[in-house]
Order: C-alpha cells, then sequence, then structure tokens
C-alpha cells in the first residue's frame, strides 16, 4: 500500500468498530490477534487506537450515546481526499448517506455511506490521522470482501464512484470479481452470496481479514473466548483462511498468507 499521503481515492485505508463492552473487545482481539491499545480519547467517545507492534491497525469505541443500539461490526474505510464530494457522488450514483461528512477535530472528515445493495462503508479524508500505519503483517489489515446478493447494484456503484478497474475471477464455484486501482493494484473483492455455493444470511456486508501467523491456532483462541466460526479453515493460493463472529457479534477473518495451497485464478477484464 503506498504511503498515505499518496493514498489514491478508493483504496482501504482505516478499519473501526464499537462494542457495547469496549473492554471485553480488548481482551478478545489482544489476544486472538495480538493487538494492544492505546489510551481512550473522551474527547472523542472513548474512541481507541489498537496496534500491532507499535503501529496503528484499527480502532474500537464504545457506541455514541443517545445513538440507537447496532449491532457491532466492523466498517471498512476508503480514502477520499474530498470526501464532501465523494460522498454526494456516492448518493447521486444510489447509495445512502448515513453520516453526513463531519470534520472530526484535526484528525480527519469522515462519512458513512450504505451503497446500493445495502452494505456500509466509511469514506476518510486524512487530517494528522492519515490510516493504516501496518498493511498485510501479522495482526494487521490484509484484504476485504463486499458480501452481496444483489451483485450488480454494486458492480455499477463502486467503478463509478472510484474508477475502479474490474477483473472477474475464473472459477466454476463462485461469482467473485476483483476491484484494482489500476493494473495489478487490486483493492477489494466483492463475491455473490445467497446461492447454494455460499449460503449466507448476514449479507450485504464488508467482510475484513487480518492477517495471524497461523490461522487454526487464531480460530482455536477465539472460539476459546466465545467466539463463533462462520467458515471452516481452508487453503487457498492466498494463504489458509478462515470466518469468525466474535462474542459480540462482529464478524471478522483471518489470514495466514505464509501458508498457501493451489494455483492462482486468473482474472479476466469484465466485459
Amino acid at each position: 500500500m503506498p504511503d498515505a499521503a499518496t493514498r489514491p481515492d478508493g483504496e482501504p485505508c482505516w478499519v473501526d468498530a464499537t462494542f457495547p463492552d469496549l473492554e471485553g473487545a480488548k481482551r478478545f482481539y489482544s489476544e486472538v490477534l495480538g493487538w494492544t491499545f492505546g489510551e481512550s480519547a473522551p474527547e472523542y467517545g472513548d474512541y481507541t487506537q489498537a496496534y500491532a507492534g507499535e503501529r496503528a491497525v484499527a480502532a474500537v469505541a464504545p457506541p455514541m450515546p443517545g445513538q440507537p443500539p447496532q449491532p457491532p461490526a466492523w466498517c471498512l474505510y476508503l480514502s477520499a481526499s474530498d470526501v464532501a464530494a465523494t460522498a454526494n457522488r456516492a448518493r447521486d450514483l444510489g447509495g445512502t448517506l448515513l453520516m453526513e461528512p463531519m470534520r472530526i477535530g484535526d484528525f480527519g472528515s469522515m462519512s458513512l455511506v450504505r451503497e446500493p445493495s445495502g452494505a456500509v462503508l466509511g469514506l476518510w479524508q486524512s487530517g494528522v490521522h492519515t490510516g493504516f500505519e501496518r498493511v498485510g503483517e501479522v495482526g494487521a489489515y490484509t484484504w476485504s470482501e463486499l458480501l452481496t446478493g444483489e451483485p450488480e447494484r454494486s458492480d455499477a456503484f463502486f467503478p463509478a464512484l472510484f474508477g475502479y478497474d474490474t477483473k472477474l475471477m475464473r472459477s466454476p464455484d463462485m461469482d467473485y470479481r476483483v476491484w484494482e486501482l489500476g493494473p495489478d493494484r487490486p483493492v477489494m473483492g466483492r463475491m455473490r452470496t445467497g446461492g447454494p455455493d455460499f449460503p449466507d444470511d448476514r449479507s450485504p456486508r464488508v467482510l475484513v481479514y487480518f492477517a495471524v501467523a497461523d490461522c487454526d491456532a487464531a480460530v482455536e483462541t477465539a472460539r476459546r473466548l466465545g467466539g463463533t466460526l462462520e467458515w471452516e479453515p481452508m487453503d487457498s493460493p492466498f494463504g489458509r483462511i478462515a470466518s469468525l463472529v466474535d462474542p459480540q457479534g462482529a464478524a471478522f477473518a483471518v489470514i495466514d498468507p505464509s501458508t498457501t495451497a493451489g494455483e492462482m485464478p486468473q482474472l479476466d477484464p469484465a466485459a
């Protein structure tokens, strides 16, 4: 991933989640992903950054007072050099603004968008907070996938919003697309759900992948701490992966990128 100063619009740049039991979330993710946590910021709703080593990789927070309760979920933020213009364009393309663009001190500006098939994402315009300080290493964000039963709506929205190139993965078992910011620069996947090959009653959503040193060990730790398993650990050309739900209901995936199996799938330009 490029330096934050040159991060283009549409590139994943941050993830966070709200949890009713903030201390419980810290305990769970510190054991499963090896995170440590910084000081909470009371002036920003006890927003608390998570670190892999000494690098910021995510954040957790309690729900905002007075807001309707929402199920905990990881939110992926995409970079926007002008968050207000990007949010307006998202609305024009059929998205719904759940949070109008707002400035967060000198950290930056954000908005929350529900894309046309129903998944929620964030937009982030950097200030002093430029996003991920580590990507693709143990404990850090590695990949994300939009899981949706109405992929046609998303397939039109994201390339129009961010200028993504679209590649189709050759696979007889799934309908999967990869969105890229230029050649060989993938930013996100899109998987069709709901059919016999991939039933999923939690979609539409964005599934965030974090890297781990041992997929099976991470799954065992998560289950010991009250997490549940969505997808059994499986080998892939990208690494050994599994999907989990933490004890408070937030889904996420883990991947051991050092343990790979099989040939990389072919990607063809979308028609």
